[in-house]
């Protein structure tokens, strides 16, 4: 099998001196003078992974775009066809990698094939923006924001809807929020696939066209979220197309992008971790009587496929020129490290690793919660988490009984049942004036409509603040503790005709 190698969109200093961009750019402008109703044009094919054709209200009608791209909304293909390929993206679930990389293998063999038509190299592969590799790569490379290639014709790279994080214009990845990390990769910390808490790859469901549960510092939590959002931005009131699941996939960047994703997933299990090995996961949704993945191939063919099909990189055509990713966190931030900052003696005879932590088989218990929703604004938002009496002397006892055998509760703040009518934004959390982590809200327009996978209810966001939990047990603070202080604040303006509410947020014990 002849393996293709896909390399960083940043080189050549991410202009069309690189050739990888360069037949990028041809091929998408062929594939965008296809029609609609073609499964081999680009519309098709951003249709596979969300579409808003019929106008819905709620989310961006394919109409309203502004050009470039002049996106069509016709001719359709027949309703068959439609239940066949459109609206598969699977998000908020455990086959969330696993999807959007048969859907990138797809795609990349329809570049190719146009490539070589038009005399370009046939070993020509997708390229990554790794923009997690410092302060000029997490720029948008200059490729994609020029508006006219070097012979005068209209770049199809360029897209007009991209606003940025501060909806200037300005395309970036914002890595640092006032000095706190933001965009980061420590999802390549986390040691096991699924799980609800501490886990890289998201929670076990079925078919998750839009899902309802953020697992903090999951792969599709961060970094896939928050970059969606930093580069669609708002203007205007004006979301931009990378902002909306429904419209993602119009914008050229978006594969670049997930490409990248899919690079970090190869790269984690590169470190020696493991997929799940359930046949829910290895069969799809498919093996539970649901939907099949399918995608469009070249000569009319299609590929049914399973995460099965595209877990082992190995075995698949191409390849990666550099699977290296860097954390914000030192990999020894694990369980051995936290028990010595608790002062757990006996360390030395028990063999302890990050696995401790995440071990997602356990169960967690509701220990304390504020006292209902309330509404997002301009301004810090703050409420109040109630222990209950019997949640909090179960956290208590769990100190007073450590040991290096028995680890202290792990503890989570959950944002529940978040709703609104935007994606483009993000939430700062902290707890008694600590940060705790941000929340990108992609993908929450859609989770609040009545007919999504979730029925309506939101999202909801994990966010892990044993490390606060720890501190007032060392200041023997944590006995005396009848409530937390919680404060909400967005990150970018939220507009006049914005609405951001949340359910309710509460505190979680992981018992150890």
């Amino acid at each position: 099998m002849k393996k293709f190698l896909r390399k960083n969109a940043w080189n050549q200093e991410g202009t069309f001196d690189n050739s990888d961009l360069f037949w990028y750019a041809k091929a998408v402008a062929e594939m965008q003078s296809r029609k609609l109703d073609d499964p081999t044009s680009w519309w098709f094919f951003a249709a596979i992974h969300g579409e808003n054709i019929a106008g819905d209200p709620d989310s961006i009608n394919w109409n309203t775009i502004k050009t470039p791209p002049k996106v069509p909304t016709s001719p359709l293909p027949s309703t068959n066809i439609k239940n066949q390929y459109w609206n598969q993206c699977q998000h908020q679930t455990w086959y969330f990698a696993p999807w959007h990389r048969g859907y990138l293998m797809a795609l990349e063999i329809q570049i190719r094939a146009i490539v070589i038509e038009l005399k370009g190299p046939d070993d020509w592969a997708l390229p990554y923006w790794n923009y997690l590799n410092g302060e000029k790569e997490n720029k948008i490379p200059p490729a994609f924001t020029q508006q006219f290639l070097g012979d005068g014709t209209p770049n199809p790279l360029f897209v007009t809807e991209r606003y940025g994080p501060d909806n200037d214009g300005n395309i970036y990845i914002k890595l640092f929020k006032d000095g706190k990390p933001r965009v980061t990769q420590n999802c390549e910390l986390k040691t096991v696939y699924t799980g609800n808490q501490n886990c890289f790859g998201g929670p076990e469901t079925e078919f998750s066209h839009y899902g309802t549960l953020f697992p903090q510092e999951s792969l599709e939590t961060n970094p896939h979220n928050f970059v969606h959002n930093d580069v669609g931005g708002v203007s205007q009131g004006s979301e931009g197309i990378m902002s909306d699941p429904n419209t993602a996939a119009l914008d050229p960047i978006f594969y670049l992008h997930h490409c990248n994703i899919d690079r970090m997933w190869a790269s984690w299990n590169a470190k020696g971790n493991i997929n799940p090995s359930q046949v829910e996961w290895l069969g799809g949704p498919k093996e539970i009587g649901e939907r099949e993945f399918v995608m469009p191939l070249i000569d009319g063919k299609e590929w049914v496929y399973t995460p099965n099909d595209v877990t082992n990189l190995d075995s698949l055509d191409y390849s990666y020129d550099n699977l290296e990713t860097k954390t914000e966190r030192d990999i020894t931030d694990n369980t051995s490290e936290r028990l010595k900052k608790l002062g757990i003696p006996n360390l030395d005879h028990v063999q302890l690793t990050e696995d401790t932590m995440d071990n997602n088989e356990k169960p967690t218990e509701l220990v304390g919660a504020n006292q209902g929703s309330f509404e997002i604004k301009n301004a810090i938002t703050k409420t109040t988490v109630n222990f209950s009496d019997k949640g909090l002397k179960k956290v208590s006892k769990s100190f007073l009984k450590a040991s290096a055998e028995e680890v202290p509760d792990r503890v989570y703040l959950v944002l529940e049942n978040v709703k609104g009518n935007i994606n483009a934004n993000t939430l700062e959390v902290s707890v008694n004036n600590q940060h705790v982590g941000f929340i990108s809200l992609f993908g929450l327009r859609n989770a609040s409509l009545g007919d999504s996978h979730g029925g309506g209810s939101g999202l909801s966001f994990s966010l892990d603040i044993t490390n606060i939990i720890d501190e007032l047990h060392l200041e023997n603070d944590l006995e005396n503790v009848s409530s937390l202080d919680v404060a909400v604040t967005p990150d970018n303006e939220i507009l006049s005709d914005t609405k951001i509410t949340v359910g309710r947020i509460s505190v979680y014990r992981e018992k150890q």
